[in-house]
Order: C-alpha cells, then sequence, then structure tokens
C-alpha cells in the first residue's frame, strides 16, 4: 500500500462522535503516556517536542538508503519502538524534516531484533523526492506508527497474493507472514518492465508457486497480474483467498475477476491521509455502501465491498497542489 497525504478540511458528520473519542483518548494519553502500550500506537518525536516544549527530541537515523528502481527509495531506519510492535499489513507517518508534510508510507519490513524499519517510497511529489535525497547518516524529524490494522493471518490454505508497482513493497512482509501461518503461498508480482520489478528475490524465496508478469514482455509472462489469476481460476486451481495490492485499477481489476468466483478477496487501499489516526476524515473510503476510515478501519478490506470509482476520484483531489508543491521544490533545490 503506497498512501499520499495532503489537507482535508470537511469532517463527515456521522463521524464526529469517532472524531472526539480519539481526541479524548489523546488527550488521556497525554497525561497518561505509560497507558499508550494499550493501543499499540507509539508516539515519535512530534509528541516528546510537545512535551518537552520543544527541546531535546531524539531524531530517527537513517541507516541504509538504497534505489529500488530509478523512482523508488528504500531507507532503512532505527526506529526500535516502532519495530517492537509492527505487524505485516501496518504503515508509519514520516515527517521528514521539522517544517515538512506528514505523510503515509507502507512498512516494507521491520525487525525486532535491529530494532529497525524499512519503508519504500515512490519519489512522485515533493516529501518522497526529498526522501529519495536522504542518505545514511541522515535523520528524519519525525515517524509516528504502527498505525492501522494488522493483516488477519491465519492457515486459510492456498492463498494467492498478487502485487504491482510500489505495492510489491508491502507485499513482500504479508506474503511472509502468510507463509509462516502455514499456507500454501502462490505470489504473482506485475511491473511495467523489468527494470521496475522490486523485491523480486524475496518475495520468491518464500513462494510455493511464483509467477512474473511486465506489460512489455521483457521478463516473464508478457501481460498483466490479472492474466495469470484468470489462468489458475481456468486450469480450477484450489484458492482460498486473494490478497492484492498496488494501483487502484489493478486492485479494481483483481476484485472484478473474484467476484463471480466467490473468491475471498482482500485489498489494501491507498487514501490520502492527513493523520492517519482517524481524526481528519480525509482517508473515508465507501466500503459496502458504508464510510468507512482507512487509517484505523483499514487499510486491508473486502475488494468485492470497495467503491473504487469513489477512491479514485477522492485521491486526485489535490493535484494541482500537489503539482505546485514539487514544482517549488524543485526550483529551490
Amino acid at each position: 500500500m503506497f498512501l499520499k497525504s495532503n489537507l482535508e478540511r470537511p469532517f463527515p458528520s456521522e463521524k464526529i462522535a469517532l472524531h472526539n473519542r480519539n481526541v479524548s483518548r489523546l488527550k488521556y494519553e497525554r497525561s497518561n503516556p505509560a497507558n499508550n502500550r494499550h493501543h499499540g500506537l507509539v508516539p515519535g518525536p512530534c509528541a516528546e517536542f510537545l512535551a518537552r516544549g520543544g527541546k531535546s527530541v531524539q531524531m530517527y537515523e537513517i541507516v541504509k538508503a538504497e534505489k529500488l528502481t530509478p523512482d523508488v527509495i528504500k531507507l532503512e531506519i532505527k526506529a526500535p519502538h516502532i519495530a517492537r510492535k509492527a505487524k505485516a499489513g501496518q504503515f508509519i507517518m514520516v515527517t521528514p524534516t521539522e517544517h515538512g508534510e506528514r505523510v503515509p508510507l507502507t512498512m516494507a519490513d521491520f525487525s525486532p531484533e535491529k530494532g529497525t524499519i524499512t519503508i519504500a517510497a515512490l519519489e512522485v511529489g515533493k516529501t518522497t523526492r526529498q526522501l529519495g535525497r536522504m542518505k545514511a547518516g541522515d535523520q528524519l524529524f519525525s515517524l509516528v506508527g504502527p498505525l492501522g490494522l494488522p493483516t488477519h493471518l491465519k492457515n486459510y490454505g492456498n492463498v494467492v497474493s498478487i502485487g504491482g508497482g510500489i505495492g510489491l513493497a508491502l507485499m513482500y512482509p504479508i506474503v511472509r507472514a502468510f507463509k509462516q501461518s502455514g499456507n500454501h503461498t502462490i505470489n504473482i508480482i506485475g511491473a511495467k518492465n523489468e527494470k521496475l520489478l522490486m523485491y523480486e528475490k524475496e518475495i520468491q524465496a518464500i513462494s510455493d508457486e511464483f509467477f512474473i508478469c511486465t506489460d512489455d514482455g521483457s521478463k516473464g509472462h508478457h501481460g498483466f497480474v490479472s492474466d495469470v489469476l484468470k489462468k489458475l481460476i481456468a486450469e480450477n486451481k484450489k484458492i482460498d483467498l486473494v490478497y492484492a495490492v498496488g494501483p487502484i485499477i489493478m486492485m479494481k481489476v483483481i476484485a472484478n475477476i473474484t467476484k463471480p468466483y466467490n473468491l475471498p478477496t482482500i485489498v489494501s487501499l491507498n487514501p490520502i491521509m492527513v493523520d492517519g489516526t482517524g481524526m481528519c476524515g480525509s482517508c473515508r473510503v465507501i466500503i459496502g455502501g458504508e464510510t468507512k476510515f482507512g487509517c484505523v478501519d483499514g487499510p486491508e478490506f473486502d475488494g468485492h465491498k470497495v467503491d473504487f470509482d469513489n477512491l479514485t476520484a477522492r485521491n486526485k483531489r489535490y493535484i494541482p497542489e500537489e503539482q505546485n508543491a514539487l514544482k517549488r521544490f524543485m526550483e529551490a533545490k
């Protein structure tokens, strides 16, 4: 799940109660920091910054930075308190600098032993470009997490996991968790071309069956990940669960393919977010005709109930502002 961030002022009336509840909860936690552990939410330096009057804030050091593709940066970050609590499917909120934007990013990996988490970011906007310029030894101003509900894990049987583009970063820890839960893992990964494939070796190593697809045919199947899924269904392959993460259109296609066969399908959504804790309402999505919040109710939902057209439209709300912010950032450099 690659998540976007921006500001949205309107707040749905049906969620006012939730808003008030969360505000009360956060006020209580600020006055009783020891109780934070009960919610699984670990405040980063922003909370410390406020609590200490803006003094003596410990930053988060980048211990390793590398390019996965020409437009995707992978950062391993020292954050032991988050690494200890992180689970597959969750995300974090990142603020690169003191006056920077707060953005949600998927955790591509986490290691309680090393005390690190790993994020992968597609460099499309101002903040992700800023992250792309960071190197080992640099420090991030704030991290908050882990956020969102983790992937529901059990031994389903045969699990087909499908990932495309930046979604492959999230797919890796989820497939690993499915495998550790005793499932037979059938994994399909895709990208526009061979150079844009990522986590290929890592995912293949934990796959019982593995398929690669590229739009241009430069590696693996010449076509889309949905083609391989259709083939598996046509061959009467036993499938107990389908998990999809990647571009919205890809997840929509996968859900439309599996629905006539009543194949349980989970998708990881990428709505625009601001705070990531259920207070702003920006990440609301329509699931089975009901309003849900991507950050606290998700990010994973029943793919057959998602209103993908609404999600697509809402993710385009701030394109002009995003373009202007990126233009100013590039001109300043």
